[in-house]
């Protein structure tokens, strides 16, 4: 992309939603703050950018798209000194710059917040906004460093005790904490990696009033999102990545969301999958008032084979802590489990596993996966024994098969199957994550949140798979917070709040409105 040129592609028909608020023009008189120049950078075989051109202009938010492994990750850790490019040039107010650790993106104002906030539970919140000040001396003046901190939390209207410890705060409190510490550096690039992914509707509504307001103060902001109506919402100008490679640049005006798919994926995408027809069998599992003391209570339902149950439910509803004592990780201290009508007792993962329940947890960072371990590993670790030899050592051969056999199946975009997890996007290690559980050969596949900040080719790719694992089957219970993929995904749905119980339906003829009514506690205003 020349340095000179605005890049805009061609404008196509005006946007079907309706609903986008008319944006502010940005802050500025167009000049950007900083520019990345063909920036290139290979890892291995992998070529993770590819001559790769962006410009952050003052009071814009800019957002960029791309589907897992499009290099947008990449792309973030050379703007904040991570990772150094092997071409290209970085440029700051115009002049070329060298970034080559986290003190000198500090140096240059340029700051980064990511999905999970990286704060200190034991430092107030005060203290956790001025931690990285190099520049405050050795004596802690707490009474000039309370003030400062509120100070600053005025600039975006928020209200909070900033002598508090981080521990008591909420994922949403968090991320405004972390907002602040930037702002506190005199951020002028702020980049926000997957901020909302595990914010409530409510605490989403709240940071973009404080993406406003940083907007208003001349801040440039990167916005990176999967969820394209967020993205629709806030932008200003949109660009999307591709295979590691600049696609194109767009005012958000000019650009709908299914051009952007098709610029994201390079093919046809329907964003919205809906399943073929399911014929559940028999019931093979039923919960009595299942309950944990200080988790939840009063659980009661059914499934059946080939059957997909929904767990609906607001932050808090304790979905998981059911899935989490289904198997048998915080076993359940009330109630029964019946497996093809036969009391089964769950204490363990291992007893789990032995009756053909399996768990693919929404934290694939940091329980689904051993991110030193390759994909060949991490697949077969719940069935290890079936790969060892009489002396207790690896068969690598018939590990690396069946490995192969589960990539070439979901499609796991990697070199090799030696391939370190680590070195994946975020999509491939959601898809060796139910690789390993598959090759248990579950009856029943427990999936909590399998979309979770994943683009929306690996979604579509995701929910093809649990259409074909009904097919075979395979009983699912999907825990999702994306209520336009629960619904069409779902024979039937359960609805939780505050660890009960609220509902039961049928997917078919439910509305979005009705299943929020139960989960907030209010059914009487879906009737």
């Amino acid at each position: 992309m020349p340095e000179h040129e605005e890049v805009v592609t061609p404008r196509p028909a005006a946007p079907e939603t309706e609903h986008v608020p008319a944006r502010a023009k940005p802050a500025s008189d167009g000049r950007p703050v900083m520019q990345m120049r063909g920036i290139s950078k290979r890892f291995g075989e992998i070529q993770a950018l590819d001559d790769v051109s962006l410009d952050l202009v003052p009071g814009e938010i800019h957002a960029l798209l791309g589907e897992n492994g499009a290099g947008k990750s990449t792309l973030i850790k050379v703007m904040t000194g991570v990772v150094q490019p092997d071409v290209g040039e970085i440029r700051i107010d115009g002049e070329p710059v060298h970034i080559g650790s986290a003190f000198d993106a500090q140096t240059y104002a340029v700051a980064a917040i990511y999905q999970e906030p990286m704060v200190f539970p034991d430092l107030s919140v005060a203290e956790n906004i001025f931690i990285g000040h190099r520049d405050r001396g050795r004596i802690v003046r707490r009474g000039q460093m309370r003030r400062e901190a509120e100070e600053v939390l005025a600039r975006l209207d928020v209200h909070m005790d900033v002598m508090q410890p981080a521990r008591g705060l909420t994922l949403a409190q968090q991320q405004t904490v972390e907002i602040v510490k930037a702002l506190s550096l005199d951020v002028r690039v702020l980049i926000m990696d997957e901020p909302t992914a595990s914010l409530s509707a409510h605490e989403v509504a709240q940071l973009f009033k404080i993406v406003d307001r940083l907007k208003e103060q001349g801040v440039a902001v990167l916005f990176i999102s999967h969820r394209l109506e967020e993205v629709f919402r806030v932008a200003d100008r949109i660009t999307i990545m591709r295979d590691g490679q600049w696609i194109s640049t767009t005012p958000r005006e000019d650009l709908t969301p299914n051009d952007a798919i098709k610029q994201m994926v390079g093919r046809e995408v329907v964003e919205f999958f809906t399943r073929t027809e399911s014929h559940p069998g028999e019931t093979i599992l039923e919960v009595k008032d299942l309950g944990r003391q200080g988790a939840f209570r009063g659980v009661d339902f059914h499934l059946r084979e080939g059957e997909v149950l929904g767990f609906a439910g607001l932050v808090g509803a304790r979905r998981t802590d059911v899935a989490l004592a289904l198997f048998g990780i915080a076993p359940a201290d009330e109630g029964e489990i019946l497996l093809d009508g036969k009391p089964v007792t769950i204490k363990s993962p291992q007893q789990a596993l032995k009756l053909g329940i399996a768990y693919a947890t929404e934290d694939r960072r940091g329980l689904g996966l051993i991110f030193p371990q390759s994909i060949a590993a991490n697949i077969t670790l719940p069935s290890l024994p079936v790969y060892l030899n009489r002396v207790g050592l690896v068969m690598r051969k018939a590990e690396r098969a069946v490995a192969n056999t589960f990539r070439d199946r979901l499609s796991i975009r990697a070199p090799s199957v030696d391939t370190p997890a680590s070195s994946l996007s975020g999509g491939n290690q959601q898809k060796v994550v139910l690789s390993k559980w598959l090759a248990t050969t579950p009856r029943i596949l427990i999936l909590d949140e399998p979309t979770r900040g994943i683009d929306v080719g690996a979604k579509v790719e995701v929910h093809h798979l649990v259409d074909d694992l009904v097919k075979q089957g395979i009983s699912i219970i999907l825990i999702s917070s994306d209520l336009p993929e629960l619904l069409p995904m779902s024979d039937r749905i359960l609805v939780m709040r505050e660890g009960r119980q609220m509902a039961t339906m049928d997917a078919e003829g439910a509305t979005q409105e009705q299943i929020l009514a139960h989960a907030m506690g209010q059914a009487e205003a879906a009737s």
